[in-house]
């Protein structure tokens, strides 16, 4: 179910589709040039999350990309003539080869990712597998009602939820399988993987999918 989701650092995922189509989400430290991204969905603007430099990394003449509606001035400018599509909180889309839903993504407490932003993460339903890409976000109502197979959850703290924090929340979406994101690098450390996997409940299994040196 889950061999097709790659992750590198922080929220940079990368997904291969049975097509060979690949999706990669807020590319970070891509370690070469792959010109192979049929998609680039983007969560949101912090330099972790939309680096030109990485998505130039991956992006082809064909690359779509997709971003909060926020952004389209700043990814227009960057990404003149590409094929992308805007997005709010709370729609759900088609793109030829999956459909996905967006979630809204902010902090509660915390000023670093306001809910007035309209930043989102993603529910994909790509064959018959559907993916939570939480973005960076704490353990919020609308995180809560999300039913999905797989969830990709931020871990880290101070600008997202804690490994605690995530782990209640995984225990209350109840997905096959969850995997921590966006720690042990820029914030966190790699032990929150363990952390958060000592508190999530069965059935869940948890993945650890970030290689730490």
């Amino acid at each position: 179910m889950t061999e097709n989701i790659e992750v590198f650092e922080q929220n940079s995922i990368r997904i291969t589709l049975k097509n060979g189509k690949k999706i990669y989400i807020d590319p970070f430290h891509i370690a070469q040039n792959t010109g192979d991204a049929d998609y680039v969905f983007l969560t949101h603007d912090h330099y972790d999350h939309y680096s030109v430099e990485d998505i130039n990394k991956v992006v082809k003449n064909e690359t779509m990309f997709v971003y909060p509606k926020k952004m389209e001035k700043t990814v227009g400018k960057d990404f003149p003539g590409k094929s992308s599509l805007a997005v709010l909180p709370g729609e759900e889309q088609k793109t030829e080869d999956f459909s996905f839903e967006t979630v809204p993504a902010y902090n509660i407490i915390k000023p670093f990712h306001p809910k007035s932003s309209g930043w989102v993460g993603y529910i994909f339903q790509i064959d018959g597998v559907s993916i939570y890409i939480a973005g960076d976000t704490d353990a919020t109502k609308e995180a809560a009602a999300v039913r999905c197979d797989v969830a990709l959850v931020p871990i880290g703290g101070t600008y997202t939820m804690d490994a605690a924090k995530a782990a209640e929340l995984v225990n209350k979406i109840l997905p096959k399988t969850a995997i921590p994101v966006h720690y042990g690098m820029a914030v966190g450390s790699p032990k929150d993987g363990e952390v958060f996997a000592a508190k999530v409940k069965e059935p869940v299994q948890v993945e650890y999918r970030i290689r730490f040196s």
